[in-house]
């Protein structure tokens, strides 16, 4: 590595640093929107893990996930989603319990939350993390998100159910899907 990249990276923590520092320091919602957004971008930059790591950019996101203004959450999803690509964040989501936290933002009303949600449970799955990433309420969302008129969310969960799913799960979720049909808010409907 030059002397110059070295520095680059020097320059490139501290403004992260700045970043964060100023999420914490300030008052001003708007002005907390803004640095989740700009965080949110630099951890899709592969360059950037290392740092926002260190800077424990994680933590953050995940503690956004409990917030309840939409924009901190949509913001800390699609960070996430950008972190949990790098196998250590992956790892770091899953010790300190973020699959909970990130099922939760599939019920969210904005379908960017949403996507980023199903895209992160994805990237989670490792050997250990699956029976909980594949349990049956996961996969009766993503069959009803299979079915939804956004052409995004429907392939995504398409490919969810492809990809993360046995056959057998799929199956086994469509049963109990099907004997939730019989009944409205508890009132069993009228036989053909």
């Amino acid at each position: 590595m030059s002397k110059k990249d070295s520095s680059y990276g020097s320059d490139r923590f501290e403004y992260l640093q700045t970043l964060v520092t100023e999420f914490q320091d300030t008052d001003s919602e708007e002005a907390k929107e803004q640095v989740l957004a700009n965080l949110a971008n630099f951890a899709y930059d592969p360059k950037n893990i290392l740092y926002l790591r260190e800077l424990q950019v994680t933590d953050l996101f995940l503690d956004m996930l409990t917030e309840e203004n939409e924009n901190f959450v949509e913001f800390g999803m699609g960070g996430l989603c950008n972190l949990s690509m790098d196998p250590q964040c992956r790892d770091l989501i899953l010790q300190i319990g973020g699959i909970s936290l990130i099922t939760n933002c599939l019920s969210s009303q904005r379908e960017e939350t949403v996507l980023s949600a199903v895209t992160t449970l994805m990237n989670l799955i490792t050997p250990s993390s699956r029976a909980d990433i594949t349990d049956p309420a996961i996969l009766q969302c993503m069959m009803r998100f299979s079915l939804s008129e956004s052409p995004r969310l429907r392939n995504l969960a398409a490919i969810f159910l492809q990809d993360c799913c046995t056959e057998e799960q799929v199956a086994r979720a469509e049963e109990q899907m099907q004997g939730q049909h019989q009944t409205a808010v508890g009132i069993p409907l009228p036989k053909d």
